[in-house]
């Protein structure tokens, strides 16, 4: 189990002679003592120590023979295993016994699968067979590297990616964000341009996209230079979007430090997905214009957590994290760390849960759900988001508790006039309940028939009303009261004319679909404030300048744009609107779809 044929490796130090005596030996100077000569000097691997012989000392005085070193080595694990002392000559080197004990055991170690049998196992046992304990106190254990198409990479099938390239084409942060991230260590990973390509996209490019809007805003605010806005209200003072984002900032602060405590990085890579997602794509979106008017409380909120997420992202992602800080951290507080790697990690003490912060994490679920339902809603009557509609009606549990300022999302998100609860529509759909015979089978057997009767029996509108809260429908079944869940039954609903009703999520969102003549110029207004947009960023405009605006139409679309003048010029910020051509020579710009054409110039 020790030894191995082998030329490489440390020498066993047995030395047997022709009467097939063994004499293990300790040490160079016992060496030396055996062979007669100072040996402290000796290089004690092959071939010098194959040279040293001497007299053995188990054969009778008058028949010595001489004993040389058996050819083997000590198998290679064995240095593995006792890497953890030898690495400091313990317990000879002076200074060694004290390096040792600073270092053992080791909190992780970290190694493939394949060293289950290898450097793990010898770890243990000679760890343990010397010291009385593991070498150490927690593994990772990582899985195999494979191609896109699963297969093991070698030379010969022509599949190997050198990592150099790799992280030349992608960069090192998306290399190492794959790495930590992309699943269980133990697991094998498939692993290839595109899956970089879009583990780049998903996440870190998301992150990076929400700095530079930061950065661009914060520029227009003049917010930087080593302060930060004194106006800026306390946290408990702004708004509930606010409020929301850096409660969820403190969770993701817990979970993320708990899953590194317990070496579980894609668990920690997994909350941080998920907070960018949640701080791009519904706080920025939702914040867009309170950034453009320079609002002191959104810049402060955004900042303090870009500060706090490049902390905990830093030992994923350590090159565009300390871009980041040099650009968003360090011009606010130049006398802060210098580094984000020389920064404190945030504190779960700083970032404890507060009073309300469940509930209003609650409550922007449930904003967030009706928002998603209504958008397949739209989807599925084919009106386009930026149509606006007279209403919308919401039913789900806990509704009735969201506050007006977060309902307020909704009606933005799904461009509605007016909310209003489902229940003040009376009867918009036509509700059928049928058993879902697969899953009562499982469950009643050859009763399944008499349940599916008493279903079919029931009131399907109380019944739709019960399952969507949660609860199960109660039936009577041979003189039995029995409840059945909601993936027993199938809960069919057909919207009357006139309405499109989506239940998802655990909510239902009705709308109303009827598109009145000052409804649709709405929709126009909103398709001529996109191809301005547009415009401003063809010609290279700033976000903050200013413009004149001129224009022509026919028509509904000269109606629309009449009516909402105002709200035109403030969305483009044009000071100034005229619905005739200019007199100077400037680029024209038409939409056949519209029938419109207009010139922008800046003021």
């Amino acid at each position: 189990a020790l030894s191995r044929e082998r030329y490489w490796g440390t020498p066993l130090p047995i030395w047997r002679c022709e009467n097939e005596h063994l004499t293990a030996v300790g040490s160079r100077s016992e060496l030396g003592e055996l062979a007669g000569t100072d040996l402290s000097g000796l290089d004690p691997h092959r071939p010098f120590v194959d040279d040293v012989t001497f007299a053995c000392p188990q054969c009778a005085p008058n028949d010595r023979r001489v004993a040389v070193r058996v050819k083997d080595v000590i198998d290679a694990w064995y240095d593995s295993g006792a890497m953890p002392f030898a690495q400091w000559g313990y317990p000879h080197l002076p200074g060694s016994v004290a390096k040792f004990e600073r270092a053992y055991p080791a909190q992780y170690i970290c190694e493939a699968i394949d060293q289950t049998r290898g450097w793990f196992y010898s770890l243990m046992a000679v760890g343990t067979a010397v010291f009385g304990r593991s070498a150490y106190e927690n593994v990772v254990c990582l899985g195999h590297i494979l191609d896109e198409k699963g297969r093991k990479m070698s030379k010969h099938l022509g599949n190997v990616l050198p990592p150099m390239p790799l992280m030349e084409e992608h960069g090192a942060d998306v290399l190492r964000w794959f790495m930590l991230c992309s699943g269980s260590p133990w697991s094998a990973r498939r692993i290839g341009h595109a899956t970089l390509a879009e583990t780049g996209r998903k996440t870190l490019i998301t992150y990076w996209h929400t700095v530079s809007f930061f950065t661009l805003y914060a520029a227009a605010a003049d917010w930087g230079s080593g302060r930060a806005p004194a106006e800026a209200p306390e946290p408990d003072r702004r708004p509930l979007l606010d409020r929301w984002l850096l409660a969820e900032l403190r969770v993701t602060v817990t979970q993320v430090s708990a899953a590194l405590e317990s070496f579980d990085t894609s668990g920690a890579g997994r909350a941080l997905t998920q907070f960018i997602e949640d701080l791009s794509n519904w706080y920025v979106r939702r914040s867009r214009a309170r950034f453009w008017a320079g609002e002191p409380a959104c810049l402060a909120t955004l900042h303090e957590c870009l500060d706090a997420l490049t902390r905990l992202l830093a030992p994923f992602v350590p090159f565009v994290t300390e871009r980041v800080w040099q650009a968003v951290v360090r011009p606010v507080d130049s006398e802060g760390p210098a580094s984000v790697h020389l920064s404190t990690w945030p504190a779960e003490s700083e970032y404890a849960e507060r009073s309300g912060d469940a509930e209003l994490r609650s409550q922007m679920r449930l904003v967030r759900d009706v928002v998603e339902t209504g958008r397949a809603a739209r989807t599925a009557s084919k009106l386009r988001t930026r149509q606006p509609l007279a209403r919308a009606m919401v039913a789900g549990a806990g509704w009735d508790r969201v506050n007006e300022e977060l309902r307020s999302h909704v009606i933005d998100e799904l461009n509605v006039n007016t909310l209003a609860p489902l229940s003040e529509a009376g009867d918009l759909v036509d509700v059928t309940l049928k058993p879902n015979f697969r899953e009562l089978g499982r469950r009643f057997g050859p009763r399944t028939q008499h349940v599916a009767r008493a279903i079919g029996a029931a009131d399907p509108v109380a019944g739709a009303a019960e399952l969507r809260s949660g609860g199960g429908l109660a039936v009577e079944v041979d003189g039995e009261r029995i409840t059945v869940g909601s993936d027993e039954i199938i809960v069919t609903e057909t919207p009357r004319t006139g309405w499109e009703v989506v239940s998802e999520h655990g909510v239902t969102v009705a709308l109303d679909t009827e598109v009145t003549p000052e409804l649709r110029r709405g929709g126009l207004a909103r398709e001529v404030i996109r191809l301005i947009q547009e415009e401003r960023k063809n010609i290279g405009l700033d976000v903050t300048d200013r413009v004149r605006l001129f224009w022509q139409a026919d028509g509904e679309v000269a109606q629309a744009v009449a009516e909402r003048t105002d709200v035109i010029a403030e969305a483009v910020l044009a000071i100034a609107m005229s619905p005739e051509p200019p007199t100077e020579q400037l680029h024209r710009q038409e939409s056949d779809d519209l029938g419109l054409t207009f010139w922008l110039v800046k003021a």
